[in-house]
């Protein structure tokens, strides 16, 4: 049965298309269709605004009251724990800090915290510590970081890591944003931009862009991964939440979804498309984009309210009745092409599933929850669509590369080149055109040239069909050379000195490395 406190927090969907997410002190593992696939219990309980991380290799980890756990799934079920504490953020502090945020990467084998007003720890997947870092440090006497405010300056992001650059990026508490080497502590660039606030998300785009979205302000800018420098700055439509995270996709777009029901792209030159067909005055979009498993196709729900009312364009002001339906899409940035829709109210096939499954019957789901599964369900479909699509291609471009490789074999082509060899073909297919037609002309006259023209005709069509034909080369006179290197010898049998009648013959083939005077008796040449 429900009961109020059983609701997922932030979730993310794995490279298996399932969907982790907390649930006070239990961890969840979901099938597609709502089904759970295995749980944990953790001894601590979540952080419901901090999403489980996927740290690749199977590993996950999730930010518990002032822990970081890592969950080994391939554990569960057997004598071995499946849960440890990877990061205690109050081991040997009086005051324990509070985890910001926390980022893993398999690429740069890394694992990041940020504790509130300690600093950011880097460790290896193992475990071991490799290196801490504060806001400020000193470099030949010089102090970067922190310029307007030293005592009350401090991370209050969560870091990201952009895999193209190997750096991590990160706010502090007066405005700046950090690039730091993931490999040691060494700040690659500090931008300030205080000028639009304090309270900004980071999104790295690892295509030479790193993106800073002001919420407040619905403002979106470019960065040079490489400098910091401003490339670009863009308006978008008013944002849920101070904490309202785009999504990047493989051709570089940024994509927003707005209370004004509208969901804004921008590609990596600043080119704005902005997707409202079909979206009514009431529309808002409230959850999070999520990026499809080929990356380059997003997933957004739109709800529909009785009465919409955005009161400040700018200040993310708004309120609205009891929601009507639930609109989920999936289409591409780069293009604006749709490729699917679904309401809800509507098609409610999969939410039925749900409904009755471990999901839909034992907790309560929000529209963030909702989009995960439809996302992961649709996820599975398109991947059976494109292996088979891969399948199909894999076995035309084979056959092609197969067939380019043999036709540009070809001792003709070789020699003559491609222009003249198939000038040769045309010339030797016209000439075969008008044979026929001298040939049918001869029968009807009853002329005896027409079984001359016959033969010329069977030579041209040999070359066509051999050394000028498009697939490999086929010695045409093959066959008959052949028959001119057999011979034939023949077997009589006697009997009391009287010739039988009764006897056969066996061809014996001279190979081309053989004398067609050689008389091997040999068993092989019969």
């Amino acid at each position: 049965n429900k009961r109020p406190g059983d609701e997922l927090f932030k979730n993310f969907i794995g490279d298996d298309r399932r969907i982790f997410a907390c649930s006070g002190k239990d961890f969840f593992s979901f099938e597609s269709n709502g089904a759970v696939a295995w749980t944990v219990h953790l001894n601590y309980t979540c952080n419901a605004d901090i999403a489980p991380v996927n740290g690749g290799d199977g590993y996950i980890y999730v930010v518990a009251e002032n822990r970081v756990l890592k969950i080994h799934p391939l554990k569960i079920g057997t004598s071995e724990e499946p849960v440890e504490v990877f990061f205690d953020a109050g081991l040997g502090e009086e005051n324990p800090g509070e985890i910001v945020g926390v980022s893993a990467s398999i690429y740069s084998s890394v694992v990041l915290v940020n504790v509130k007003k300690r600093g950011l720890f880097a460790y290896k997947l193992q475990g071991t510590p490799l290196w801490t870092a504060g806001p400020i440090i000193s470099r030949h006497g010089y102090q970067q970081g922190c310029k307007k405010n030293t005592t009350e300056c401090y991370f209050s992001s969560p870091p990201v890591i952009d895999h193209c650059e190997a750096s991590i990026l990160i706010s502090n508490t007066v405005g700046e944003l950090y690039s730091i080497s993931v490999r040691r502590p060494y700040f690659k660039w500090i931008k300030d931009l205080s000028s639009y606030g304090v309270s900004f998300v980071v999104t790295p785009g690892n295509n030479g862009r790193s993106y800073v979205t002001v919420p407040d302000s619905s403002l979106v800018l470019a960065l040079d991964a490489s400098t910091g420098d401003t490339l670009w700055e863009r308006s978008v439509g008013p944002l849920s939440s101070s904490d309202y995270e785009p999504v990047v996709d493989s051709n570089g777009w940024i994509s927003f979804g707005s209370l004004d029901g509208s969901v804004y792209s921008l590609s990596p030159t600043g080119s704005l498309r902005k997707s409202s067909n079909s979206v009514s005055s009431t529309s808002v979009v409230q959850v999070n984009p999520i990026l499809d498993c080929s990356g380059y196709g997003v997933y957004v729900s739109r709800t529909e309210t009785e009465e919409t009312t955005i009161a400040d364009r700018r200040r993310r002001v708004s309120a609205f009745s009891k929601p009507k339906k639930a609109v989920f899409t999936h289409f591409v940035p780069a293009s604006g092409a749709v490729l699917y829709s679904e309401a809800v109210p509507g098609n409610e096939l999969l939410f039925e599933v749900l409904s009755r499954s471990d999901l839909g019957q034992h907790f309560a789901v929000d529209e963030r929850t909702l989009l995960a599964f439809f996302a992961a369900s649709m996820d599975g479909k398109n991947l059976i669509s494109v292996l088979v699509i891969e399948s199909i291609l894999v076995v035309v471009l084979s056959a092609a590369v197969r067939y380019c490789c043999v036709f540009w074999r070809k001792k003709k082509l070789q020699s003559l080149g491609l222009s003249k060899f198939l000038d040769k073909r045309a010339s030797l297919k016209s000439e075969e055109r008008a044979l026929g037609i001298m040939i049918s002309a001869a029968a009807e006259d009853g002329e005896t040239t027409a079984e001359e023209l016959a033969k010329e005709r069977e030579l041209i069509r040999r070359k066509l069909s051999s050394r000028y034909s498009l697939g490999r080369d086929d010695d045409g006179g093959e066959a008959s050379s052949s028959i001119r290197h057999r011979r034939l010898y023949g077997l009589r049998g006697s009997k009391n000195g009287e010739s039988s009648s009764s006897s056969f013959a066996i061809f014996h083939s001279v190979g081309r490395s053989s004398s067609p005077s050689s008389n091997s008796t040999s068993p092989s040449a019969y």
